[in-house]
């Protein structure tokens, strides 16, 4: 019996990247042997033990052969005689197929380690076409590792995409490596390469929809919506490392490819539209309320946000209440990054200053400011005490924006 540290973990070490999780393959046993040591079987489809101290995973060396749709239609065979390169064949890039063994030596029979040291994602056997999940992570690790996609691993994606074997993929595992690639450094390559390898318009035909759409001139003339999207995300991972400003970033704009003849692609109307949209695909991809009611006010009130100097303090306010910011002052921070994000993420504005994220968010201080409980000793009551307090807190904007000017 001989243990291997594998996948992720090998990677992560050679990247001087923070190991998360360890996992590792036992070759040259048995599951009642495994179970005669103490640990503990959890593996429902294949041989897969918790260590008894550690708790983590051991499973043992198996191979597998495609008998289903889907990324959970396989049938897995594992006995005594399997070797650790029968098991590292089977795994999905060669920077995943690495081992370690209990001295530290990497065996590394597909070049690994080459491609870590490059920066190339490449797949290490034709099988890797019959797992469509695959292409949502090669595509995740694109996004976390900012690593190349070798030209022949395209061309499986490819031909992953041509079949309806994305079909199969199930909703929460597609958020879950969408989420996954919200939070590394590249996200917006998630986004690139299913669009280059023709997932894109499958998986999320939303986002795909927003390229070849224009862009209002003053922006840039050669930034069509999809770029545009593309830039903002770029931006929302300056500004922050929050997944859900990113994904509300990602989404602002989905109206607009749904812009009528007679509409311009920037006009009012595509705020609504892209909120229908938004609560579509999130209860699609079973997508967390908490995400999707942020990503739904950027789309409202993103151009809102952009003009916020030129409104009357009434309709400010108005805003403010629109936006549940008086409830939820977090979320309304989040709102705001997104904003900015959105505003810098055109040609020649990526560094420019967004005052209207100081401007509505002083608003929002200067309307706090009212002593409802002050009023409520001086005698108002019931609608009388809420009409004061919106009088008092649209005085007070008033006042701010004043000091503003």
């Amino acid at each position: 019996m001989q243990t291997y540290l594998v996948g992720g973990a090998v990677r992560d070490k050679l990247l001087d990247i923070p190991v998360k999780d360890r996992d590792w393959v036992v070759v040259g046993t048995t599951p009642k042997e495994m179970l005669d040591k103490g640990f503990k079987a959890v593996g429902k489809d294949f041989p897969v033990f918790l260590h008894p101290e550690t708790k983590e995973e051991y499973a043992l060396a198996r191979t597998e052969r495609k008998s289903g749709k889907g990324y959970k239609g396989f049938t897995f065979h594992t006995s005594p005689d399997i070797t650790l390169e029968d098991d590292l064949l089977r795994r999905d890039l060669t920077v995943n197929a690495i081992a370690e063994d209990n001295e530290g030596n990497l065996i590394d029979p597909f070049g690994g380690v080459k491609d870590i040291k490059q920066g190339i994602l490449r797949h290490v056997s034709d099988a890797f076409v019959e797992d469509p999940l695959r292409v949502l992570r090669i595509a995740r690790f694109a996004a976390s590792l900012g690593f190349k996609i070798a030209p022949e691993t395209t061309r499986l994606l490819k031909d992953i995409s041509a079949t309806d074997e994305l079909d199969a993929l199930v909703p929460e595992r597609v958020w879950t490596e969408l989420e996954k690639a919200l939070s590394g450094k590249y996200p917006a390559r998630f986004i690139l390469v299913l669009r280059s390898c023709n997932a894109l318009e499958k998986l999320f035909p939303e986002i795909e929809a927003l390229f070849g759409v224009p862009q209002p001139k003053e922006y840039h003339p050669e930034v069509d919506t999809g770029l545009h999207t593309i830039m903002s995300l770029n931006q929302s991972v300056r500004l922050s490392d929050d997944t859900m400003v990113r994904f509300a970033t990602l989404v602002h704009d989905l109206g607009k490819a749904t812009t009528p003849e007679n509409e311009l692609p920037h006009h009012h109307g595509h705020e609504a539209r892209g909120a229908k949209i938004i609560d579509k695909l999130c209860k699609r991809y079973r997508i967390p309320n908490k995400y999707r009611e942020l990503a739904i006010s950027v789309s409202k009130f993103h151009l809102d946000c952009h003009r916020i100097q030129e409104m009357k303090p009434k309709t400010v306010l108005k805003k403010l209440e629109k936006l549940d910011a008086f409830r939820r002052p977090d979320r309304f921070q989040q709102f705001l990054i997104s904003c900015k994000a959105d505003a810098r993420g055109r040609a020649t504005f990526e560094d420019r200053d967004y005052p209207q994220e100081e401007y509505f968010m002083a608003a929002l201080n200067a309307a706090n400011e009212v002593d409802s409980k002050s009023l409520q000793e001086q005698g108002f009551e019931g609608k009388a005490l809420g009409e004061e307090i919106k009088s008092q807190r649209i005085e007070n904007i008033k006042q701010m924006s004043a000091g503003h000017s």
